[in-house]
């Protein structure tokens, strides 16, 4: 594979930062559950928003752009006679050759003309290696599409400045088909690979962010989105984040669509941490966090339909967290082999004025667990189950559901069986206080959970 990198170190232009800053909420298990773990989320503004220009990116890379885009030799609209090429459909956009500094005058150019299809080369990294105010490439403002091919990589030398590969400003509109962004490293304003500021609007497709790192207390190891980001058939992995979102950290609205949100890190949402998020299809598996190994929904309404959300680990619930007054739906979903020192599979949160609420349809929750509270489900909030399946589960007390003092809880043609608590409440544990409502006229069934089915639950055998 080829790699080349940008020798010349350009002037950074001169910042514009927005002086404010955007504050991420502070999440804390509440309520009866002995659950008390609170992490302050910080966050950061955009960066400058205005076009970005490079005084000292290489003369001949800007000629070698220029050539590339001038029409070929022919007629003297640019049209090809010769007999062997004029059927052949030419590739649109703009080659890239296989150079750093190539790259760098290719977006400022675009930047400058409003924007443009950039063709990067096949089998080549493009290596960066200087800091554009706080990037390696400049500063998405405009319209731009990246399209990579087998083996297209753009990457952060491993020795130089950290900082991360792309900013996206406001008004600008990222499209990334079939690349790999890896290696960044950023200590401001989070995205350690990717960020999209407020306004600004990024889409990937069928490409990696992996091994990405957001550093000094900041969020979205692989991509920070306070815009608009669609993940479309990409793999979001091996990324760390020393706040919220190891794989992505969105205060935006999100749009992830057969994508591999897997094996990341961070303080809370492991995989995800999302205000807004549409997800379907693809996994969310094997992340790691202090809160929520998997997905922290955090005060917006989100839904997640036919995802695998599984083997994510935790101090504080395994799964899925549904914080802060969020709103969840999950459909045709398995949340499966989660594991927590305090909540295996999902946690509704309730108390303090503000509750969450999750409906969860068509799904299984199988085979999480804790050595506490809620090894399928814990419910301080409002929670409403159909047609799902809360299997295997195990816990100290309640195996398949804990339900807590504030929890009201209804379950339509839903089975809870096989699940497995220490203490008590191997079925469902339900606090005097909380509701639980069977209606075992749709076909709810509790049967089969050690030591017993439930506890203080009506309607319900031991």
């Amino acid at each position: 594979m080829r790699h080349q990198r940008n020798t010349h170190r350009p002037e950074p232009p001169a910042r514009n930062r927005a002086e404010s800053r955007r504050r991420w909420w502070t999440a804390g298990l509440a309520g009866m559950t002995g659950l008390t773990l609170t992490t302050t989320i910080g966050a950061a503004a955009s960066p400058a928003t205005g076009a970005v220009t490079h005084a000292h990116a290489h003369a001949h890379a800007h000629a070698m752009i220029n050539e590339l885009a001038r029409p070929t030799a022919g007629d003297r609209h640019g049209r090809d006679k010769s007999p062997d090429n004029r059927k052949a459909e030419k590739p649109k956009g703009t080659a890239v050759p296989c150079d750093a500094d190539a790259l760098i005058a290719a977006i400022s150019l675009a930047n400058a003309r409003g924007g443009a299809t950039l063709n990067l080369a096949t089998d080549c990294t493009y290596l960066l290696t200087a800091d554009l105010d706080g990037a390696g490439l400049p500063a998405i403002t405009t319209p731009i599409t990246l399209n990579g091919g087998k083996h297209t990589t753009i990457e952060r030398a491993a020795a130089a400045d950290q900082f991360r590969i792309l900013t996206v400003a406001t008004g600008g509109d990222l499209t990334l088909t079939k690349l790999k962004i890896t290696g960044g490293h950023t200590l401001l304003d989070g995205g350690g690979g990717i960020l999209v500021n407020a306004g600004g609007a990024l889409t990937t497709t069928h490409s990696t962010i992996t091994r990405n790192i957001s550093g000094g207390g900041t969020s979205g190891g692989g991509i920070a989105n306070l815009g608009t980001t669609r993940v479309r058939h990409s793999t979001v992995s091996h990324n760390t984040a020393t706040d919220v979102g190891g794989g992505i950290a969105s205060l935006g609205w999100l749009e992830s669509t057969d994508s591999t949100l897997d094996k990341n890190t961070g303080i809370i949402g492991g995989g995800l941490f999302a205000l807004n998020a549409t997800v379907s299809g693809g996994s969310i598996s094997r992340n790691q966090a202090i809160r929520s190994g998997g997905f922290s929904v955090f005060l917006g309404t989100s839904q997640v339909v036919g995802t695998r959300i599984s083997r994510n680990t935790a101090d504080a619930i395994g799964g899925v967290g549904v914080e802060g007054g969020g709103q969840l739906t999950l459909r045709h979903v398995s949340v499966t082999d989660n594991t927590a020192q305090n909540v295996g599979g999902v946690f509704v949160q309730g108390g303090m004025g503000v509750d969450s609420d999750a409906v969860i349809e068509d799904s299984t929750i199988k085979g999480n667990s804790t050595t506490a509270l809620g090894g399928g489900l814990l419910n301080e909030g409002q929670t409403v189950l159909r047609r799902t399946q809360v299997l295997g589960n195990q816990a100290d007390q309640g195996g398949g559901v804990f339900n807590s003092v504030l929890g009201r809880l209804t379950l339509f043609t839903t089975k809870v069986v096989g699940n497995i608590a220490v203490t008590e409440g191997g079925g469902i544990l339900n606090l005097p206080g909380g509701t639980v409502n069977l209606n075992t006229a749709t076909g709810t069934v509790v049967v089969k959970n050690r030591p017993e089915n439930c506890v203080n639950v009506p309607g319900c055998s031991g």
